[in-house]
């Protein structure tokens, strides 16, 4: 069996947090046209998925943080461009959730929705090109 290291734990936090962060975007995006049948459901699965979301996303800043500290003197330049990219995503998509969770009308949590979800997304790719 092979030693558990740091290095394992903090990829481990990260992916946990990414799978719950992106993942579950996806996960409520599916559900949410079947809780619109349901009085208030929508909103209790949004408020609920917050709970667990924020914090995902906290653990992604923090072990992301902690990753790049962790980082070669020499890590290749395109490497660097693709962590910056990476890096993009991920704010994007911080911002366009918090926008969703501000909105007051349909088209815009829709939208702020759908822009969260597709820049969690693009993170998620270039987190695997890194990886």
């Amino acid at each position: 069996m092979l030693a558990v290291t740091l290095a394992d734990i903090r990829l481990f936090l990260h992916v946990l947090a990414a799978t719950l962060w992106v993942g579950g975007q996806l996960t409520l995006a599916v559900l949410v046209p079947v809780l619109r049948g349901f009085d208030g459901a929508t909103k209790v699965s949004a408020r609920r998925f917050n709970q667990i979301a924020w914090p995902a996303y906290a653990v992604l800043l923090v072990t992301g943080v902690w990753n790049m500290l962790e980082l070669p003197d020499d890590y290749p330049a395109d490497a660097q461009t693709t962590l910056h990219v990476k890096l993009g995503f991920f704010l994007l998509s911080g911002l366009a959730a918090f926008l969703h969770t501000r909105a007051t009308s349909k088209p815009a949590l829709a939208i702020w929705g759908a822009v969260g979800a597709l820049t969690a997304l693009g993170a998620l790719f270039f987190g695997v090109q890194l990886g």
